[in-house]
């Protein structure tokens, strides 16, 4: 089984944003970062598979310094990325370098996320290292529209069985998050619930607010 040991940890009730800088509406994504994290946001994916790694490395260098150690940088795939810009993770794809082969060059510099559509590739994942893992799709996506959506019982089988921390992504919203995180997530990734927002401080604010209330909840009908 591989062991990681590196820190800092996933945050609590972890809240991603996963970045698309063609869906933030005119706006530049440093903005849309900025003002996200500001909202609540704790960790910030740069997933912008269309730019070279010249472009990329520039882009994730920019949002480093917009985020001043609020959120995690995760870079998407790029594990030389994420070394040469200093940032907190990787987080792997599903037909990315697998866990072992990114732990191999990053060692412990870097969190290693893997995206995970079932629960024996979930198990696969943690058993290779991973510290986090990013199921789905949830629920209808707007950015993902022709993947089909697995539903809870995706999220519900892999909190049932994996060690690390889990967090949904697809569809995902302040309304339905509350759900999610009864599933027995650590957390959500969105994307357009935050950069189609006239106001993503708002849009980040009001989902943490919906993710702790969730938490305050389960908490209080455990008790005896």
């Amino acid at each position: 089984m591989g062991v990681s040991l590196y820190s800092p940890r996933i945050p609590v009730r972890c809240l991603a944003f996963v970045t698309d800088r063609k869906r933030c509406g005119g706006r530049p994504l440093e903005t849309v970062v900025d003002e996200a994290v500001s909202g609540g946001v704790n960790l910030v994916q740069l997933r912008e598979k269309d730019l070279p790694a010249s472009e990329l490395y520039d882009l994730a260098v920019r949002l480093r310094g917009v985020i001043q150690h609020r959120a995690l940088l995760f870079v998407n795939d790029r594990v030389d990325v994420a070394l040469a810009c200093g940032a907190d993770g990787v987080q792997l794809g599903e037909h990315a370098l697998p866990v072992v082969a990114a732990r191999a060059v990053a060692g412990h510099r870097l969190l290693i996320g893997r995206s995970v559509h079932g629960v024996e590739a979930a198990i696969a994942a943690a058993n290779e290292g991973a510290d986090l893992l990013v199921a789905g799709t949830i629920f209808p996506s707007a950015s993902h529209p022709s993947e089909v959506p697995q539903g809870l019982t995706l999220t519900e089988g892999i909190t049932e069985r994996a060690w690390v921390p889990v967090l949904a992504i697809g569809g995902i919203t302040a309304g339905n998050v509350g759900s999610v995180m009864r599933s027995g997530v650590a957390g959500a990734a969105v994307i357009t619930a935050i950069s189609f927002s006239p106001d993503p401080r708002a849009a980040a604010r009001g989902l943490l607010i919906a993710m702790t209330d969730a938490a305050v909840a389960a908490k209080e009908t455990k008790r005896p």
